[in-house]
């Protein structure tokens, strides 16, 4: 009898186990770019166990070069996508309805970084000059920047000419551009790492330019947030993801190495991912969530500032909504 007790409680144990991991909801979360700090506060809310308190199965994909955010949703293949606000209305108005559900990022990180030597003192100095864009949706927010100074990108005289940047510092390095886009917590770095002095750069950051634009929200398909269920799933999504971004703004540290602890290629360093995650921390600082309305509006004032080539061409409808952050922060 004690045998067939035992086994009974073994198998009610095993019952409820199955049942648990069954019971938990999946989220599919697509990255912008690879594994590494700039989404610490993901990889500590999975590590920490936040999802799982809040009953949820997250599997975090990491981006690349060769990954849109926009297309894999779209496709399918990810219930919610880290992107920049530039590229998802733009995205939106080609008919992928993205809608923001939360903003993590309260600043913007991107850049121009220059070399002093090159003689671009001041934005007015620009013109003529050749600059390294990043493309793949990156490239809105610099687009925005040149109409508001009025300088073509087509390579004229009276213009700039604009060198698609791969991922990395290569065209500063060799002097094939005067500026090339860095961000705060990541390739500005790398051009440190390479031997060029802060002295011997200018930098700037379009925060202190007046044409910064949101990155790094979170978007999901407007349709999808017609399903409770679904709502409810993201709900409980943000909720354990803005814990995890506010461990990892007050343990920058313990989560540069958690970030590396998920990293299957080995290609981010310690020290590299440790600076990086002390500079995302300024950038979510400030940030419960929440999209602040006014730095909506003021993204979308500066994409629709663009002349006769507008990043957007018309003010977005619904691209934005407080419903999942109003419950999740409650």
């Amino acid at each position: 009898m004690k045998t067939t007790i035992a086994s009974l409680i073994a198998g009610t144990a095993l019952a409820l186990t199955a049942f648990s991991a069954h019971a938990a909801d999946k989220v599919t979360l697509q990255l912008k770019w690879v594994t590494q700090a700039q989404f610490a506060g993901y990889y500590v809310a999975k590590e920490k166990g936040y999802y799982e308190e809040e009953g949820l199965d997250v599997e975090i994909k990491p981006g690349g070069p060769d990954i849109a955010p926009a297309q894999v949703i779209a496709g399918g293949g990810a219930d919610v996508i880290v992107d920049w606000m530039p590229s998802a209305l733009a995205t939106r108005e080609k008919g992928v309805p993205l809608v923001n559900i939360a903003q993590p990022f309260k600043k913007s990180g991107m850049m121009l970084t220059c070399l002093k030597e090159s003689g671009v003192a001041t934005p007015a100095d620009f013109k003529g000059k050749t600059l390294g864009v990043w493309f793949f949706g990156n490239e809105y927010p610099f687009l925005s920047w040149m109409s508001q100074l009025k300088l073509k990108t087509d390579g004229g005289p009276d213009g700039v000419t604009v060198l698609k940047q791969g991922f990395n510092v290569d065209p500063l390095i060799q002097k094939q551009a005067a500026c090339i886009s860095t961000m705060t917590y990541n390739e500005y770095w790398q051009v440190i790492d390479a031997g060029i002095k802060p002295e011997d750069l200018v930098t700037f950051k379009y925060e202190d330019q007046g044409v910064a634009t949101l990155e790094d929200g979170l978007y999901v398909l407007e349709d999808k947030l017609k399903d409770p269920a679904f709502k409810e799933k993201m709900v409980k999504f943000v909720r354990a993801s803005m814990k995890g971004w506010k461990y990892a703004e007050a343990n920058s540290d313990e989560a540069a190495e958690i970030v590396l602890e998920n990293d299957s290629t080995g290609a981010q360093t310690e020290a590299h991912q440790k600076r990086m995650m002390g500079e995302v921390a300024k950038l979510t600082a400030g940030s419960n969530g929440a999209l602040d309305e006014a730095d909506y509006k003021r993204t979308v004032a500066s994409l629709l500032a663009g002349g006769s080539d507008p990043v957007i061409s018309k003010e977005p409808e619904g691209a934005w909504t407080h419903d999942v952050t109003n419950e999740a922060l409650k």
